[in-house]
């Protein structure tokens, strides 16, 4: 199930039943899951480990060096979990040892063509980026968010869990959770992911209580402090709210209002 012109290095490691196509390249102390399949042309360079049952097609470049200048030669990883897809001509960078050493990403994720996934980005599971979208570094994605085509997220971003982003959106603030970003290219808040949610389980009560949510921080007039002080209150009834104001209060950057 190895290409007879695959090179790879001796310190590498390659679990059971994988499969590894013609004239791809692994790297040292890089570690491949059980199940994985790695197309032709692929370049995976360490330190990096990738769990099982991955898909990574033709071109994929995992592993690489992070593209920034304060990187100096550090020991520092990549770190992919478990039954995740990853299509042509993405790139997935190292972490930094500035930006905490590590670039992880989850399990059962989709990164479409083109993808690009720039150093220390930590992922959570279940997401979605659609073709030509982009991470800066030290961006942090929620779980079940989806990044629509040619979107980016600008470095030290957070998009909290289930949240959209449409596409061409160029997110320059933090996203709380539930929301859907679109119509504008810097983005703006244009309402909850409500669809997306539904599909996912959420009854009306929930979604309801996001919605109020929503209202609160975005169409009441309130100063951000004021609208906090009200979802503190909301929060005592539902752990998405709960899951909101957290988010809010970790927010480093200015928050997308």
């Amino acid at each position: 199930m190895i290409h007879a012109t695959a090179q790879i290095d001796p310190t590498a490691k390659i679990g059971a039943n994988v499969s590894i196509g013609a004239y791809s390249v692994i790297g040292a102390e890089v570690e491949i899951g059980d199940g994985t399949v790695i197309g032709p042309h692929v370049v995976v360079e360490g330190p990096t480990r990738i769990g099982c049952d991955n898909r990574i097609a033709q071109f994929a470049s995992i592993g690489g060096d992070p593209q920034d200048k304060k990187w100096r030669g550090e020991r520092t990883e990549l770190v992919i979990g478990d039954r995740n897809l990853i299509r042509e001509f993405v790139t997935i960078n190292r972490g930094t040892g500035e930006g905490g050493g590590i670039t992880r990403i989850g399990n059962d994720n989709w990164l479409l063509a083109y993808v690009h996934i720039a150093h220390d980005c930590q992922i959570g599971n279940h997401v979605v980026f659609s073709n030509y979208s982009a991470l800066a570094g030290h961006v942090e994605i929620g779980d079940w968010v989806i990044i629509s085509g040619y979107a980016g997220v600008h470095q030290f971003g957070k998009v909290g869990a289930h949240a959209f982003i449409a596409m061409g959106c160029l997110v320059g603030a933090d996203v709380p959770p539930f929301l859907m970003m679109a119509n504008e290219q810097t983005g703006r808040p244009r309402g909850i992911n409500s669809e997306g949610l539904r599909r996912r389980g959420f009854d009306n009560t929930r979604v309801a209580a996001i919605k109020r949510a929503y209202r609160t921080l975005y169409m009441a007039g309130l100063s951000q402090a004021e609208a906090r002080e009200q979802l503190a209150t909301q929060a005592q009834d539902s752990a998405d709210v709960r899951a909101m104001l957290d988010f809010i209060e970790r927010s480093e950057r200015s928050l997308a209002r």
